[in-house]
């Protein structure tokens, strides 16, 4: 038995409605003819809810015995053996006395839910766990009793019971929640109008993330990229520089203005792990973030404004903050910018603020928490202070007519090669006291304009000079090698906790990592092949990026995963320090395959679990819904071959009566699994061709009795692309089913209407109706629903018309008819070229009322 469905009516207070909606959706499925039952209801004497109790079916609660106060719980076991289709239990996060089955009555729920039993609840926003703090600082009451979020997550159906702060308060002046002598409390306490308007507001931005859930879900299964602007999401690019705080508070300003805003901070950092950016800055600005309610992520790229629009589309943002260049007006000599090239490349759906800031035109500066190896640029600056500088250094000193002396001569040579060793590291700082040696010896070192050294100090200076200038240039480009292997175990540390998570989690989109692997590396192409064995081609399980690799060999960056599988990526070629961090993404996207094979395999199993259950329906049907009218044929048969009795020509044609019937009842039941069959197999072929509706729909009431059916068809409805035969069989089975399962011979309207591309055809009956969650279930092969007869077919009838209609490329669904029954909605398509202005809805007056 599979698990029953959780329906939580969320309020932002107590008397918003939630007990009332609940048992008004009670009646109405009572009403279609569920079984549903009051498994626990507080009515907290409330004259009005008391009332919708009426007419419902409860179960008696279990009395337990607290102190000297005799009180009543919801009785799980007595649920359990009802076994209703639906239960209604209210207040989800009620603490349960001692004694009770369980602590707490979600867990009550839970144990519904796992015995298939459909729940229908309700639960207020102040109860869910992770607001307690928040509801606490806005009411100053703590809540006792909460439910863990996960358990409110992961109901199928969140419904909003929503009412203003004045309807409310209105309504607790009437009497209508507390009794009069609590009013006055409650109304200048928990209900002032400030408290209920935060609490509304915080009910509505807690279900409007549930929405969000859903549709980042569907956007994801879709493979939707474009952005859809259901909600303000605000990215905001990091440097991480100082300037990154005032963005910060700005997109947070931005965001307060629009209810529901969602904040994003974003920093990129090159493919190879190097940054210029201050780790402890970085800290900082994560932890403003997430002070203002925002979100920090890591992104790796190369091309920053690339990396930044693929991140902003990617999570459905629509604006991006960045901050003024910090660049001297010298330094645009390089390019544009990343603001202003996001801002030429976003495209219509993304806005893109330009901020300002203090640190406007102060150039990046060289911060003391470096994060990367040393730039092109100050490479340069080390080689032209060690070598020109000793050279430019050597001559000053040459032009005064009485120098320092040779030992503050060395120590100036030597501040030069310090200054190279910062500012350039190890290379530039050599050649600077390899210069300086030469300089030192030739022209300032007895005897000048010679590379001798007569005096032995002298010697012992300008070694010791040479060792402490490599000494000190081995040390700053260790660190700086260092800082750069940080920089890179920092950025793998991210990369494999996000690997990690998503093992935990579960995921299994396969092509959400590969497309991970290419961004990482800033690839082109990323494909995981796999082959049977050694001598098999290789064959691919996943791609993407704009060209495929049939083969590791034609790949730039290959990663084997056993013996059979590999990772091919095109684009550049990496260095060997990103191969861990790839083989790691390799093992991943192994297991993802595994897990989509897995989850494949257990889709077919199922299948074939449905097709064994169909089978079994089969020789039901055959045993008993064929073999009846094959019974009645004989017994007719046999009666008018005996020759005991003389049957008179009344008794004659009565008898071939039964045998014709019994004769068309098995045509129509063997034509119908006969269908049903094609459609299994898939060797339906529609024959599409252009027709009216009024050419086919009479044709198909042939089987119903007379004056049963109330007809209307437009002559100014198009015509419709599809199959004559295979529309006639939908609409008979349809018809048939409806005049079937009409109560109190009222005739069935068979009505149609165009609908921009499509025209619907609605069948409408005054029947019992069907509930929402059986509607599917009777589009299923042997399927009856209610206390249809057992002779009346084997269930095929609207499996078969659903097969047909969607061969046809149209659609067979079901709705509830206004005021009681069932419609039946087939939608076709409307054939090309026809006069849209002449199309207009025609309904039936029953579909309307």
């Amino acid at each position: 038995m599979g698990r029953g469905t959780l329906r939580i009516y969320l309020g932002a207070a107590p008397g918003v409605g939630k007990t009332y909606a609940m048992l008004s959706e009670a009646h109405r499925r009572v009403g279609r003819g569920t079984d549903c039952v009051v498994a626990f209801v507080n009515h907290h004497g409330r004259p009005r809810t008391e009332a919708l109790l009426h007419g419902l079916e409860q179960v008696r609660p279990c009395e337990i015995t607290h102190g000297s106060a005799l009180s009543t719980e919801m009785d799980v076991d007595a649920v359990l053996e009802r076994a209703p289709a639906v239960a209604l239990v209210d207040e989800l996060a009620h603490t349960n006395l001692p004694g009770s089955r369980n602590a707490k009555r979600w867990q009550d729920v839970e144990e519904l839910l796992r015995a298939g039993i459909d729940v229908i609840s309700t639960v207020n926003i102040q109860h869910i766990e992770s607001l307690g703090d928040v509801v606490e600082s806005i009411t100053g009451v703590g809540q006792q009793e909460t439910v863990p979020d996960e358990v409110v997550r992961r109901a199928d159906q969140i419904e909003l019971v929503d009412m203003s702060p004045q309807a409310l308060r209105r309504r607790m002046a009437h009497g209508n929640i507390y009794q009069p002598d609590e009013l006055d409390a409650a109304l200048s306490n928990y209900f002032r109008p400030g408290n209920l308007t935060a609490l509304r507001e915080l009910a509505l931005l807690w279900t409007a993330d549930r929405v969000d859930e859903y549709l980042q879900q569907y956007r994801g299964e879709h493979n939707i990229r474009t952005t859809w602007q259901a909600r303000e999401r605000i990215v905001v690019g990091l440097t991480g520089g100082p300037e990154g705080r005032t963005l910060i508070r700005r997109a947070s300003r931005m965001a307060a203005k629009g209810s529901g805003s969602e904040i994003l901070a974003v920093y990129i950092a090159r493919s190879d792990g190097l940054t210029s950016a201050s780790p402890k800055e970085l800290a900082v600005q994560r932890t403003l973030v997430e002070d203002v309610g925002g979100t920090f992520h890591h992104v790796i790229g190369d091309d920053v404004p690339a990396a930044l629009l693929e991140f902003a589309r990617g999570v459905n943002a629509t604006q991006i903050v960045l901050g003024s260049s910090r660049r001297k007006t010298w330094q645009y000599i390089y390019g544009p910018g990343v603001g202003a090239t996001v801002a030429r490349e976003s495209g219509p759906d993304l806005d893109v603020h330009i901020v300002t800031h203090e640190e406007v035109a102060k150039g990046r500066g060289l911060p003391i928490a470096r994060g990367a190896r040393l730039g092109r640029a100050r490479i340069i600056w080390g080689w032209l202070v060690g070598v020109v500088g000793s050279i430019l250094l050597s001559l000053l000193l040459r032009s005064l007519e009485n120098g320092p002396g040779l030992a503050n001569d060395v120590l100036l040579f030597l501040f030069l090669t310090v200054a190279a060793a910062l500012l350039g590291g190890l290379r530039p700082a050599l050649a600077s006291a390899a210069v300086g040696v030469m300089l030192l010896n030739y022209w300032f070192t007895p005897p000048t304009h010679t590379l001798t050294v007569q005096d032995p100090e002298n010697f012992v200076a300008i070694v010791i000079f040479f060792a402490v200038a490599v000494a000190v240039s081995s040390v700053v480009d260790l660190a700086a090698r260092r800082t750069h292997q940080a920089a890179r175990l920092r950025a793998e540390s991210e990369i494999l906790s996000f690997l990690a998570g998503s093992v935990l989690r579960g995921e299994t989109a396969l092509d959400a990592l590969l497309e991970r692997v290419r961004e990482t590396f800033a690839m082109e192409s990323v494909a995981l092949l796999e082959r049977a064995s050694d001598v098999d081609p290789w064959t691919c399980a996943g791609f993407v990026g704009p060209a495929l690799v049939a083969r590791p060999d034609d790949a730039d960056v290959d990663m084997p995963v056993g013996d059979n599988m590999a990772l091919a990526l095109s684009g550049r070629v990496l260095p060997a320090e990103d191969r861990r961090v790839l083989g790691a993404f390799a093992a991943q996207a192994a297991v993802v395959l595994d897990r989509q094979r897995l989850v494949w395999e257990a889709e077919q199993a199922r299948r074939l679990a449905e097709g064994n259950r169909i089978r079994t329906a089969l020789l039901a049907a055959v045993s008993h819904d064929l073999r009846t009218p094959l019974a009645g044929i004989k017994a007719a048969v046999s009666s008018l071959r005996s020759d005991d009795v003389a049957w008179s020509p009344e008794d004659e044609a009565e008898l071939l009566e039964g045998i014709e019937d019994g004769a068309d009842r098995l045509d129509h039941l063997v034509g119908n699994l006969l269908d049903m069959s094609r459609l299994q197999t898939g060797t339906v072929t529609p024959l599409i061709r252009e027709i009216d509706l009024d050419e086919v729909v009479p044709m198909a009431l042939g089987g119903v009795p007379e004056g049963s059916v109330d007809l209307d068809i437009p002559e100014t409805l198009p015509m419709v692309a599809v199959d004559p035969g295979l529309l006639e069989r939908v609409v008979a089975n349809v018809v048939e089913n409806a005049v079937k399962y009409s109560l109190g011979g009222e005739p069935i309207a068979v009505a149609a209407s165009a609908l921009g591309e499509r025209v619907e055809l609605r069948v409408v009956d005054r029947g019992r109706g069907v509930p929402d969650e059986a509607k599917e279930r009777i589009f299923e092969p042997f399927q009856r629903y209610g206390d249809a007869p057992r002779g009346a077919g084997v269930g095929l009838g609207l499996a078969v018309s659903r097969g047909f209609a969607e061969a046809m490329g149209g659609t067979l669904d079901a709705e509830d008819t206004p005021g009681g029954g069932l419609t039946m909605v087939l939608t076709l398509t409307a054939a090309p070229g026809r006069d849209q202005a002449q199309d207009r809805a025609v309904l039936p007056a029953e579909a309307t009322s």
